[in-house]
């Protein structure tokens, strides 16, 4: 297991309140290309107990029940472990949920999104823990998913993240990615979901800058949030000893303005967007020594592009199919239902 290291107890499980033992909870999942719907969902689940524990499967288990993830299994343990929620990170968790891996690691219950997870033969991967009575639900973010993700990533122009023009082969590949037939499928499918203020605030520690904290500014889109932003901002913490890091905000009172070692796009009149940073001394670039970038993963959804189309299509089928005979069961008279004869 990989401890998130934080807090005075270096990441150690700390009792309940009032001294009782602490509730252990368990989430699983394939977590690629975190995105704020993961994060929600485990702000949740650590909120139903005192120690969050999450499995993170295996490139090949996701390749055997969903298709190729974008970024490996590796790339993935270290975004899930910079989730402030997690408390420890399980490599390789099974795909199936079972009472076994929650008794291996004394998890009270599971918690999952209140959408459906189906194994490559399409059951419920969480069955055998619902039927104990071990499993809890949170609710699902709406509008937002890898899936989506994935679709977005090549609905948008490649110029969005680079200066290249977009192929005729591309726009009209691009053109029909990530559409559910009909609008029919409630998980899958292209949103055009847009965050509020007030969800993203929940996020936000509330914390104001104490006297004697240096104030660090970071400039970016963050776009795509990956390792290479985790890097960069790991990097970023330890230029002071006690930091207080503001990302994508504007604040006067800024000793430290950042930015990686990518290229600084200037702005619409040609001038440079760090120019009063630069001029006041404050600015410094930081190697996050990550070669993970925003176009890489695009350069990934594209070269795979037909993998992740048969992907989200053979994801909405057996979605469907679950949703179908879960109708079908539900029309039947009671005498006639599975089991009842």
């Amino acid at each position: 297991m990989i401890r998130n290291g934080r807090g005075a107890a270096g990441g150690a499980e700390q009792p309940g309140p009032g001294g009782r033992r602490a509730v252990r909870v368990w989430c699983d999942g394939c977590y690629d290309m975190v995105h704020y719907g993961h994060s929600n969902q485990l702000r949740q689940a650590r909120a139903m107990g005192d120690y969050l524990i999450v499995g993170v499967h295996t490139d090949e288990e996701i390749a055997k029940h969903k298709g190729p993830p974008v970024f490996t299994q590796e790339e993935r343990y270290k975004m899930v472990q910079a989730i402030k929620w997690v408390d420890e990170v399980v490599p390789a968790a099974p795909y199936v949920t079972t009472l076994e891996t929650l008794d291996k690691y004394n998890c009270d219950f599971c918690v999952h999104g209140n959408d459906i997870t189906l194994t490559v033969d399409g059951r419920d991967t969480y069955e055998e823990v619902k039927q104990a009575g071990r499993y809890r639900e949170c609710k699902r973010t709406q509008g937002v998913s890898t899936t989506d993700l994935v679709g977005r990533m090549l609905l948008v122009t490649k110029a969005h993240h680079s200066s290249q023009e977009m192929s005729s082969e591309y726009r009209e590949y691009a053109d029909s990615f990530g559409k559910c037939p009909g609008g029919r499928n409630p998980w899958t499918g292209v949103s055009q979901f847009l965050q509020t203020s007030q969800k993203i605030i929940q996020f936000a520690s509330g914390k104001e800058p104490q006297p004697g904290e240096t104030v660090i500014y970071v400039a970016g889109a963050f776009d795509l949030f990956h390792i290479g932003h985790v890097d960069f901002l790991e990097k970023v913490h330890r230029l002071a000893e006690r930091p207080y890091i503001i990302a994508g905000l504007h604040f006067d009172q800024v000793d430290l303005v950042c930015h990686g070692k990518t290229e600084i796009i200037p702005d619409r009149d040609g001038s440079d967007p760090y120019q009063e940073p630069k001029r006041r001394g404050i600015f410094r670039q930081i190697d996050s020594g990550s070669n993970l970038t925003t176009d890489l993963i695009v350069q990934r959804i594209i070269t795979n592009r037909l993998e992740y189309e048969a992907r989200n299509q053979k994801k909405e089928a057996k979605e469907l199919a679950f949703l179908e005979a879960a109708r079908q069961q539900a029309a039947q008279p009671l005498g006639e239902r599975d089991g009842d004869f």
